[in-house]
């Protein structure tokens, strides 16, 4: 029998050396492994909290690459195919039965082991160079938590529909079972391939209620968190937190 899926994923990461650990990231940060390595942020994100607007305004302030759609690109190009097949997986499981469907109808597939194979592989390439932001995807749980920021994007509900209902031009009823969609799959891909739950506070640095601030303050107060964590090595000189936050 072949083994399962988050068996495969977990094994991978560990692999790499760079599973989930309960070492304590200030611990590790002096004990001199790798310590001149560059930071990164990786942003995880309730459905309707703009996510993406905020790890857009990070990038900006910090002159790093922002990976969201860009890193659906990147593993598309490695695994030779068209990121319309990769979107069918993101941040969701596909079943067996589906899998089993899509062959039997001769429809080209990349199937999800795989894909989670190589997303993991190149988030790790990504943490390796540093000074990226990335989107989702588990990124928490894959790159390493001493040199890595990790936030969590939070808001109430109400406030989440009515940003779906606004940016995708939905009915509240339909922006209300986007979001309880989309979050159902982020957490069972989490769940699945990193054994891991996304909403525990355990696992970030900063957790952010979205519906407090505006994406431009979200981005101020994450890069104040990243030159805390990184004592300043990994934030530009000139980047002064105070100014962000009042300059608003």
């Amino acid at each position: 029998m072949s083994p399962i899926p988050e068996r495969i994923s977990e094994a991978f990461l560990r692999a790499t050396g760079h599973h989930e650990s309960t070492e304590n990231p200030e611990t590790s940060r002096r004990s001199g492994d790798h310590p001149e390595r560059p930071f990164s942020i990786a942003i995880s994100r309730e459905a309707g909290t703009r996510g993406p607007a905020v790890g857009q305004a990070v990038g900006a302030r910090l002159g790093w690459k922002v990976y969201d759609q860009e890193l659906l690109e990147i593993v598309a190009r490695e695994l030779h195919v068209r990121v319309k097949l990769l979107e069918n997986l993101d941040d969701r499981h596909v079943t067996w039965l589906q899998e089993s469907i899509e062959s039997f109808a001769a429809v080209p597939a990349v199937r999800e082991g795989k894909y989670v194979r190589q997303l993991i592989e190149t988030m790790l390439s990504l943490a390796a160079t540093g000074q990226c932001v990335i989107v989702g995807r588990g990124s928490q749980f894959v790159l390493p938590p001493a040199t890595t920021l990790r936030v969590r994007l939070v808001a109430p509900v109400e406030f989440r529909i009515a940003n779906v209902s606004h940016d995708q031009n939905l009915a509240r009823h339909e922006a209300a079972k986007f979001i309880e969609q989309t979050d159902r799959a982020r957490m069972q891909f989490v769940r699945l391939h990193f054994l891991r739950d996304s909403t525990d506070p355990r696992y970030y640095d900063l957790f952010l209620n979205a519906a407090q601030f505006t994406a431009d303050e979200c981005a101020d107060l994450v890069i104040a968190a990243l030159q805390k964590k990184s004592h300043g090595a990994a934030v530009p000189a000139s980047f002064n937190p105070e100014m962000a936050l009042t300059s608003g």
